[in-house]
């Protein structure tokens, strides 16, 4: 029973970063833009948290860990808001090409975000340990006394504050896109921006704001890889820490068909596959665990294009820039 707990948990704390990469690209794409740049922008997202936490320590006598954990957010999420808002002005300002510009934004993140890691570890008292054991600690704590509970304790209350926040953001994304009236105005100019715009829905704004949140909500999967689960030492920079959980993110999104509920059991199911190797043998080299996960994105790919239903389906105008004057 406890291996079975310790699997479960092991799970969820894996998926917890595909989770916010996901979300993060379901908000992008419901507004018709196909961001490949989630890699990216999750590499500048961990980065520039981990660079804000490390230099308020450094400024301070005795750090606060809750203005530790705020700045290490705010930090992440600006970085890779920032880098989406790069890809938006060439996509939809001056209308690039979407899949060569996301290809060139997670080039542009991946050697950023690793110069400016190398560097904060080269300056850092610890190569080890970039940021302190006060902001380490409030990264990794479950809920106190809850967590010390038996079983339930365990399954339910020893994670740490990411986890359930990613689960609260995916419920509320669920309620934006299916209830809100902004979030049908977003749908709207995924679907159909010309009808959106002939509406009187500001189909720029929407796009704008579509993928510099979702670049932001992306950010923040980088930032747990690197306080959390980077080498399974959080608070230090891990040379190419995020390794592709970008790019699986990008498949989840397929995988949950544009669903932020859907988005949480499909990032438990990944997760779970990446850890597989820690709690079941199978007697197979190690190697053959790490693509589990990835024969799994190949195989969502092809189960979900084979689909017919509409509501499976990516928006209609994934991809394509909008030429107003074409309408």
């Amino acid at each position: 029973m406890d291996k079975i707990l310790s699997f479960v948990v092991a799970a969820v704390l894996a998926g917890t970063p595909l989770l916010f990469g996901t979300l993060g690209e379901i908000v992008t794409e419901k507004s018709g833009n196909l961001n490949l740049g989630v890699e990216g922008m999750m590499f500048m997202g961990g980065v520039a948290g981990l660079a804000g936490s490390y230099y308020y320590e450094q400024a301070v006598a005795n750090p606060n860990p809750v203005v530790s954990v705020l700045i290490a957010m705010v930090c992440a999420i600006l970085c890779a808001a920032f880098g989406a808002l790069i890809y938006s002005v060439l996509t939809i300002t001056l209308r690039a090409n979407q899949n060569v510009t996301g290809l060139a934004l997670t080039i542009f993140g991946t050697g950023f975000a690793n110069f400016l890691g190398e560097a904060i570890g080269n300056t850092a008292p610890s190569r080890y340990m970039a940021v302190g054991n006060v902001t380490k600690n409030a990264f990794n704590s479950g809920i106190p006394g809850l967590q010390d509970l038996p079983v339930v304790g365990k399954l339910l209350f020893s994670y740490n504050f990411m986890v359930y926040l990613g689960i609260i953001l995916a419920i509320v994304l669920a309620w934006f896109l299916g209830r809100s009236r902004a979030g049908l105005n977003l749908r709207s100019v995924g679907e159909s921006p010309a009808t959106a715009d002939a509406a009187g829905i500001n189909v720029t704004v929407y796009k704008y704001l579509a993928t510099c949140i979702g670049g932001g909500i992306c950010g923040l999967g980088g930032l747990y890889i690197v306080m959390n689960s980077a080498n399974g030492v959080g608070g230090v920079w891990v040379h190419n820490c995020v390794n592709g959980k970008g790019w699986i993110a990008v498949a989840l999104v397929i995988f949950a068909t544009w669903s932020p509920a859907r988005a949480l059991l499909g990032s438990l199911v990944f997760g779970a596959l990446s850890v597989m190797r820690l709690y079941v043998a199978l007697g197979i080299p190690a190697q053959i665990y790490d693509i589990f996960p990835y024969i799994a994105t190949v195989i969502v790919l092809v189960a979900v294009s084979m689909r017919r239903k509409r509501e499976n389906q990516p928006p209609q105008s994934l991809g394509l820039a909008y030429f107003r004057e074409e309408r």
